[in-house]
C-alpha cells in the first residue's frame, strides 16, 4: 500500500476513482474544475495497492472565521471493490497527521444527507455534525 499525491498528469487515473461518487461529472468537467481549483491549493491523494489507486481524497487547507485554518475534504472515495476494508479510515489518519503539520485546528467536509453509510463511519471517526449546509440554485 502506498499513499502519495496524485499529479495533474493522473488525472484520468483519479477520475475513475472518483466518478464512483460524483456519477454525474463527466471527465472534461472533472479537469476543468481541478485546474480552476487550483488557486485554493487543492490536492489530491491517494491509497494506492499494487499500481491502483483504490481511495480518492481532494482536499484544500483553508482559513475563514467559523473554522480558523483547516482542512477542507472536499471528496473522499473507496473504489467499491475495495470497501469496508480500512482504506476510508486509513485515508483520514494520513489527513488527520497533514493537517496537524499544516497547523490546521480542524478537518471539515460537507455530505449529501442521503449518503448514510458514510455518515455513520464518519461518526466513527469522532466527526460531529455542526451545521445544515444550505444551498439555492442560480
Amino acid at each position: 500500500m502506498q499513499i502519495r499525491e496524485i499529479s495533474l498528469k493522473e488525472l484520468d487515473v483519479a477520475y475513475n476513482c472518483v466518478k464512483e461518487l460524483r456519477t454525474k461529472l463527466t471527465y472534461d468537467e472533472f479537469e476543468d474544475l481541478v485546474y480552476a481549483m487550483r488557486h485554493q491549493e487543492y490536492k489530491m491523494f491517494g491509497i494506492f495497492e499494487r499500481g491502483e489507486l483504490v481511495t480518492f481524497a481532494g482536499m484544500s487547507i483553508l482559513v475563514n472565521l467559523y473554522h480558523k485554518r483547516h482542512l477542507y475534504l472536499y471528496d473522499l472515495v473507496t473504489s467499491s471493490s475495495f470497501r469496508s476494508k480500512g482504506y476510508g479510515k486509513t485515508m483520514l489518519e494520513y489527513l488527520y497527521d497533514y493537517a496537524k503539520i499544516q497547523n490546521c485546528e480542524n478537518i471539515v467536509l460537507s455530505s449529501a444527507f442521503t449518503r448514510e453509510d458514510a455518515h455513520r463511519f464518519y461518526e466513527k471517526e469522532n466527526f460531529h455534525k455542526k451545521s445544515y449546509l444550505f444551498v439555492k440554485v442560480l
